[in-house]
């Protein structure tokens, strides 16, 4: 029988995959709704589509938590609202 138990599935590890998830549908119903994300060009210099961002802004996002646990510790609603910001800000001018 296959067997999930050797990896580490808590209740935030679940939520984080769940937020991946609904970030996907929320795109593509997005796109379906208002088509069109044409590449642009923002503040980088950079052509970026929708989906673009929204990978800049997970990568972002993880790189503040990880930056805040290495620094601060928990708890974590900081890096949060930080995360928040930046993926406004990107989605906004990258």
């Amino acid at each position: 029988m296959f067997s999930l138990s050797w990896m580490a599935w808590t209740l935030p590890t679940a939520a984080f995959f769940v937020f991946i998830v609904c970030c996907l549908a929320g795109m593509a119903v997005w796109e379906h709704y208002v088509p069109g994300g044409s590449p642009r060009r923002g503040v980088l210099g950079l052509e970026t589509t929708r989906g673009d961002r929204l990978f800049i802004s997970l990568i972002g996002a993880a790189y503040v938590f990880l930056g805040w646990l290495w620094v601060m510790g928990t708890p974590l609603w900081a890096p949060l609202a930080l995360s928040i910001l930046l993926a406004f800000a990107v989605f906004r001018w990258v």
